[in-house]
C-alpha cells in the first residue's frame, strides 16, 4: 500500500516538470526572455511569504501557497491563457477541469481530491486564501511589465482600461497592494509605457 502511494506520487512529481516547459506571455523582469509556468508558480509563492501581512483578511498562509504553486499545472494540458487574450476567455474552463481530474488524479485518491479542491478554490475566487492569491497572481505580470517598459502591454497593444478591468479584483485580496499597483499603473501611463 505505501509503496503504491510513493510510487503514484513519484509519477505526479515526473509529470509536473512538463510546467517548466509551458511558456507564459510575459517575460522576466528587465529581459526579454519569457517566464514558464514553474518560474512564475515559485515567485508567487515567494511573494506570499514576503507579501502575506497586508492580505486584507486573515489567511491560512500555507493555503495560499498550495493554491499558487498548483494553480497553473492545469496548463500542462490546457496550455497558458494570455490575461489581456481577446478571443479566449480567462477563466476556468472545461478543458481545465479535465486537465485537473487527470493531472492531480495521478496522485493517491486524497491527494487528489485535495488538490483538485484547492484548484477549484482558487478557481472561484471567493475565500480570504484565494483573493490574496489571485492578487498574487495578477501583481506579478504587471510588474514584470513596467520592468520591461511596457512587456506585454506594447506588445499586445493593451490598454490602461483593459489592465484595470482585468486587475482591479486584486483589492479584494489586498486594499494595499491594489493601492500601490494603480499607483504604479498611473506612473506606467506617465512614463507613455502604458497606454
Amino acid at each position: 500500500m505505501q509503496l503504491n502511494q510513493l510510487l503514484k506520487q513519484i509519477e505526479f512529481i515526473k509529470e509536473i516538470d512538463k510546467l517548466k516547459y509551458i511558456q507564459r506571455k510575459t517575460k522576466l523582469f528587465n529581459s526579454d526572455r519569457n517566464e514558464n509556468d514553474a518560474e512564475h508558480s515559485w515567485h508567487l509563492a515567494m511573494m506570499v511569504l514576503i507579501l502575506a501581512e497586508h492580505s486584507n483578511a486573515p489567511i491560512d498562509i500555507l493555503k495560499v501557497l498550495k493554491m499558487v504553486l498548483i494553480h497553473d499545472i492545469v496548463e500542462i494540458d490546457a496550455g497558458d491563457t494570455f490575461l489581456y487574450d481577446t478571443t479566449k476567455n480567462h477563466v476556468n474552463t472545461e478543458e481545465e477541469l479535465i486537465a485537473a481530474h487527470r493531472i492531480f488524479g495521478i496522485l493517491p485518491e486524497n491527494q487528489a481530491q485535495e488538490f483538485i479542491s484547492i484548484w477549484q478554490e482558487f478557481e472561484e475566487g471567493k475565500s480570504n486564501e484565494a483573493k490574496f492569491a489571485k492578487t498574487m497572481d495578477r501583481l506579478e505580470p504587471i510588474l514584470q511589465n513596467i520592468s520591461n517598459k511596457g512587456g506585454t502591454w506594447a506588445e499586445f497593444n493593451v490598454s490602461y482600461d483593459t489592465v484595470i478591468e482585468k486587475t482591479k479584483g486584486m483589492v479584494k485580496g489586498s486594499t494595499t497592494i491594489w493601492e500601490y499597483t494603480e499607483n504604479q499603473l498611473h506612473e506606467a501611463v506617465d512614463k507613455g509605457i502604458l497606454k
